[in-house]
């Protein structure tokens, strides 16, 4: 496997892992006594956004050590993934 392919396949984890990373620990303005004049009530009041980034790099990082381990190993192969559109018979 290429080095590009494995950047590629860690860009799109990183982005699927950041999406599901996002919603940890949120509290909302709303309720909390943190609120800022003129946001609004459901905005986050600490979004920690620096741990939820270093986060998502662990994630992604073992997640795509685990894809690219399956792949290169054998023990998954291309073939073993079904095709949606693959026409049986001709």
């Amino acid at each position: 496997m290429s080095v590009g392919a494995v950047v590629a396949i860690y860009f799109v984890v990183w982005w699927i892992t950041l999406f599901a990373v996002l919603p940890w620990g949120v509290r909302a303005q709303g309720d909390t006594a943190d609120r800022v004049p003129g946001t609004d009530p459901g905005a986050p009041a600490r979004p920690g956004l620096g741990r939820k980034m270093l986060a998502t790099t662990v994630l992604a990082a073992v997640v795509t050590g685990g894809l690219v381990y399956l792949l290169t190993s054998g023990a998954v192969t291309l073939d073993d993934l079904p095709m949606p559109f693959e026409t049986k018979g001709g």
